[in-house]
């Protein structure tokens, strides 16, 4: 068997994202992911929404799909039901993801087709230059955001929270600023059998000036290092609602049966390698003679 090494997942295309950025800490972490489960690229589909982290398909070396805003899960789900032995990775950003994608969200959550959902969470909208997202923390001032005060007055949203209420099987969050941490969830998001969220904290350095590279430092521990069952729903629920400190780490996970298991057509194989249903001749194909 050919040992695959680190070259075979980096893109010729060379990333574009600003110097500092936390997209790289996942670029990098996914490959060496990668890697280590010794997945070919050519066993590997990357699918993103739209926004800076969405860039993310064309910088590492494997089928992708750069798809348009905050439709990427949607677009995952019917990549993988067409062929659900390749690795399906969806990426994108918090207002791709939390934003307009948020129905797309709760649903993929609940249906638990096996697919892994990384989304890199600056808590403000980089491409279009710092207003505010569905993630950006109260009193953070952004350009979006109305007199007098010229701050966020809503809740941020919380996808931990959700993902966990509406049947994810696999909740982690990462943070870019830990590479090696990172790598390890993204190798148990894959392995795990059913839909799989991980929620990375990764900076914007031009346009988010709060939450910061030292700002997550102080907050963040791992759950690791507590007492943190991840079979325990109650518990779970629980460091999703911290706010003080930012637990990082698997908060949930559970084997339950995914989609896939109860669709009678997949039960044959990829749906790629069936045979068509249809010939020459069927009435359903005349009316494009």
């Amino acid at each position: 068997m050919i040992q695959l090494d680190l070259k075979v997942y980096k893109s010729h295309v060379k990333p574009t994202w600003c110097p500092g950025c936390g997209d790289y800490g996942l670029l990098s972490a996914t490959q060496k992911a990668l890697l280590e489960l010794q997945i070919p690229p050519h066993q590997v589909c990357i699918i993103s929404g739209i926004g800076c982290s969405s860039n993310f398909p064309h910088f590492l070396s494997a089928y992708g799909f750069h798809s348009i805003h905050g439709r990427v899960l949607p677009i995952a789900l019917g990549v993988h039901l067409a062929n659900h032995e390749i690795t399906t990775i969806a990426v994108g950003g918090d207002g791709d993801g939390y934003g307009i994608g948020a129905g797309h969200f709760v649903h993929a959550c609940r249906r638990n087709l096996d697919i892994t959902y990384m989304v890199m969470n600056n808590e403000i909208y980089g491409l279009t230059t710092g207003q505010a997202s569905p993630t950006t923390m109260e009193g953070t001032a952004t350009k979006s955001t109305p007199a007098p005060d010229y701050t966020v007055h809503e809740r941020p949203f919380n996808p931990l929270a959700v993902a966990l209420a509406n049947g994810a099987t696999f909740v982690a969050r990462g943070f870019s600023g830990d590479a090696k941490h990172l790598k390890d969830l993204i190798v148990k998001a894959i392995k795990h059998r059913g839909f799989a969220l991980i929620d990375v904290l990764s900076p914007c350095v031009t346009y988010q000036k709060v939450a910061t590279y030292d700002f997550f430092r102080e907050k963040v521990y791992k759950l690791e290092d507590i007492n943190h069952d991840p079979s325990d729903f109650s518990q779970a629920m629980a460091r999703a609602m911290e706010w003080d400190k930012l637990p990082i780490g698997v908060f949930y996970q559970v084997d339950r049966p995914t989609y896939e298991d109860f669709e009678p057509a997949l039960k044959h194989g990829p749906l790629v390698k069936q045979k068509g249903g249809l010939k020459n001749g069927d009435p359903i194909l005349k009316q494009f003679y």
